[in-house]
């Protein structure tokens, strides 16, 4: 009989303190290397576990680094000259990428330096080096990325992917989703046996694609020996709802997905000021209902959730919103840490390689997290 025992990870990647390393692409982002130095301050302030590579100009780091005291001791800096440009095409990174950040960044990855790298750049031309330098996991055809998505369920957050790494998904690829989501979900998240679903048009049996109905039935087979309850056909409506804890789709949906949400919620903001704004009595309400609306905007500030994850590679890669703030990109330092923390990427290769094997990456309890931010 097969043993339900989690096997025990490799140990992080850690400096000469002992701490857990994060590569981190200082250039990219839309508000330059300060913003980013800055999330690094403010992560190392909260969380003495950590420390940092960071990949950039030299002199200009050197400056932006010196300014932080939380900083002192806790980072090396990797010199880059280049920069990939949120314009620049992936093929074009692929063959003139070697002198930039972000190819330094996964570099430090690739090289057992570093136990995650982030970066807050041009997407299409992350995955692309992050493929081409740390390669696919043996029997994925197609790397995914995974984000959390604001919902009911007592945790916060569900989990979708892809979100965009790849606009095809044939069934075989959506189970690799749906096994790759379940690790990220017990490792990242704490839920022990996570729930499935699968995006389409509706919950009926007879709805979708031909390839959804495919993904279906090798979902629901592998619930057992995957470690996974399999929920069925979820619509749209479910993204947030607690019926679910991971939605799998494939990455021009689930694109189109994510972006409509971050619209809308944008949208309601604006609605809420415009509104508490109108007249004098609306101001003198909104005094009264600042302590709540605080709540909110904290619970649903997208900074607070930034960070999706490229699932399928030999190592792992955190993608940071371009436009991302220090409060942005120390929220995606913190999901990096935590998942470098969990062993999460040896757990995934090994779910990947052998599904069969079921319980081989069981959750560990939250409370044992040394993630303090």
């Amino acid at each position: 009989m097969l043993s339900e025992r989690d096997p025990q990870p490799e140990s992080p990647q850690s400096g000469s303190t002992g701490r857990i390393v994060i590569s981190v692409d200082a250039m990219g982002g839309d508000r330059g290397p300060a913003a980013v130095v800055a999330g690094m301050a403010d992560s190392a302030s909260k969380n003495p576990a950590i420390e940092f590579i960071v990949h950039g100009p030299e002199p200009e780091l050197a400056q932006l680094v010196a300014k932080r005291s939380e900083l002192s001791g806790r980072c090396a800096i990797r010199h880059a000259e280049g920069v990939v440009t949120m314009d620049d095409k992936p093929g074009q990174v692929m063959r003139n990428g070697s002198g930039t950040s972000m190819w330094s960044a996964i570099e430090s990855v690739r090289n057992h330096e570093a136990t995650v790298a982030v970066s807050c750049g041009n997407t299409g031309a992350l995955m692309a080096l992050s493929v081409i330098r740390l390669r696919k996991l043996p029997g994925v055809n197609r790397p995914a990325i995974a984000c959390l998505w604001p919902s009911r369920n007592p945790g916060g957050f569900n989990l979708m992917l892809d979100v965009g790494a790849d606009i095809k998904a044939d069934a075989p690829d959506l189970l690799q989703y749906a096994l790759m989501g379940a690790s990220y979900a017990r490792n990242g998240l704490g839920i022990e046996r996570p729930r499935i679903g699968l995006l389409n048009v509706g919950t009926e049996e007879h709805k979708g694609r031909a390839e959804l109905k495919a993904a279906q039935d090798l979902i629901a087979a592998a619930t057992e020996t995957g470690n996974f309850d399999y929920v069925g056909f979820v619509e749209g409506s479910d993204l947030p709802s607690t019926r679910v804890d991971v939605i799998v789709t494939d990455g021009f949906t689930g694109n189109i997905a994510l972006k409509t949400g971050e619209g809308t919620a944008r949208l309601v903001g604006e609605f809420l000021r415009e509104e508490f704004n109108a007249t004098l009595l609306s101001r003198f309400a909104a005094l009264l209902a600042l302590g709540p609306l605080k709540r909110l905007r904290k619970r649903i500030d997208p900074r607070r959730q930034n960070g999706g994850v490229f699932l399928g590679l030999n190592g792992t890669i955190v993608k940071s919103h371009g436009s991302a703030d220090a409060t942005g990109v120390s929220a995606a330092i913190k999901l990096a840490f935590r998942l470098a923390e969990s062993g999460f990427q040896d757990r995934l290769a090994a779910r990947v390689a052998s599904a069969a094997l079921a319980g081989q990456d069981a959750a560990q309890p939250l409370e044992q997290n040394r993630a303090s931010e």
